[in-house]
């Protein structure tokens, strides 16, 4: 899609939008932002509106083609679908935004069978978008809404990054699963019992004030977006700042992947630090020492001044196996896709070590740490170092 940042959009919350005056002078007009509430309410009605006079058809292979109703009896609405115990099924997200509860609904046609990508992962899905308007009234016709196609992708190979796209992808592609893959005789994917849907995505929710990076959606514009989810990637997003020459942001991954640091498991990690978006916001469930970075995006996930990057790393000279510098979050199996080389690691990031002191005879401390025994690398439910608040013991 468009990939338009989304936090470009936010920084339009304390600005206005600017237009062309071609009275007299061609001064600039500033038109002030419209109010959240009440630009979601129109959307909402007009998606409504959508949903209740429109029916779909579906293929076999989730390709869905979505026209006005003529016959009523045999051409049940979209919003017939709502909550159904079959699929198709329409379903409802509240999406707390910019200080209001937004209304989300989104069409899952098929859930899929696969795994499910959490809202900072990378997915690869073919998609198709269009943008709701309104048709004004007319001597020949009456106000109506509209559909006009702006972008659509059949042969993805790009990963979308769900962290850097609008909010509507990023809180609904969670809630469906991949399927399966595999490959013909020419080396090509063909995915099957992906999950597919469609997303009916309030302009609270997508690009707002601002038009789309290619300029082809215009401001306040509900979208409509066909999915279909191949796979997704997971990713890691912490970084050390801006270049100070290039501008650029300088990556330094933690070694941990977001869905490794969605500490309370519900399969979302937000940055609560945006006032304009959560102005409102909780305390943050996975924020482990609580200084208001999420873990997704901290240096130092339990603030003992040891970067997790530095406390997941191997010693040097280990006889660990692994290809890896660092810890992986759990041990890994070897990659039967590189017959060649063994990435086979059996140990984890470790948790606080439990065996023996080095020291019997003297008390547990920095300099007299416990030796760590295998459990402290795979027992499943231990706390790992990362975000344990106790180890090291003191920064010396």
């Amino acid at each position: 899609m468009n990939k338009l940042k989304y936090y470009f959009v936010l920084l339009l919350a304390g600005t206005a939008i600017i237009s062309c005056n071609k009275s007299g002078d061609d001064d600039a007009t500033v038109a002030p932002l419209h109010d959240y509430t009440e630009q979601f309410n129109t959307d909402n009605a007009n998606i409504e509106e959508y949903l209740n006079t429109n029916y779909i058809t579906v293929t076999a292979d989730m390709d869905v083609t979505m026209s006005k109703i003529t016959d009523p009896s045999t051409q049940p609405s979209i919003m017939s679908y709502l909550n159904s115990a079959s699929f198709p099924k329409l379903l409802l997200r509240n999406i707390d935004l910019h200080g209001i509860t937004y209304k989300m609904y989104y069409l899952v046609l098929r859930e899929g069978i696969g795994r499910s990508p959490m809202n900072t992962d990378g997915v690869l899905t073919a998609y198709k978008g269009e943008y709701l308007s309104r048709v004004e009234k007319t001597d020949t016709e009456p106000t109506h809404l509209t559909t006009t196609f702006f972008e659509q992708v059949v042969y993805p190979s790009n990963i979308q990054d769900l962290y850097g796209v609008i909010m509507g992808w990023s809180e609904i592609f969670p809630q469906f699963k991949t399927g399966t893959v595999s490959y013909g005789s020419d080396g090509a994917a063909i995915y099957k019992d992906f999950g597919a849907g469609v997303l009916f995505v309030p302009s609270g929710l997508g690009y707002y004030a601002s038009t789309s990076s290619s300029g082809s959606i215009p401001a306040y514009s509900p979208l409509i977006f066909s999915i279909k989810l191949y796979d997704f990637r997971r990713l890691d997003h912490e970084n050390n700042g801006i270049s100070s020459t290039t501008g650029a942001v300088i990556l330094n991954p933690d070694g941990v992947f977001d869905f490794q640091e969605d500490i309370n498991g519900d399969g979302y990690v937000r940055d609560y630090r945006n006032t304009t978006l959560y102005p409102n916001a909780p305390v943050n469930p996975d924020d482990t020492d609580g200084d208001g970075i999420p873990d997704f995006l901290d240096q130092d996930d339990d603030g003992d001044g040891f970067s997790t990057w530095f406390e997941i790393t191997k010693p040097t000279g280990a006889a660990y196996s692994g290809l890896s510098i660092y810890y992986p979050y759990s041990p890994i199996s070897d990659n039967p896709a590189t017959p060649n080389i063994d990435e086979t690691e059996t140990w984890g990031i470790p948790r606080r070590p439990t065996g023996a002191l080095t020291d019997p005879n003297k008390a547990e401390s920095i300099d007299n740490p416990r030796k760590f025994v295998p459990e402290d690398y795979t027992e499943p439910t231990r706390l790992r170092i990362h975000i344990d608040k106790t180890y090291p013991y003191q920064k010396k």
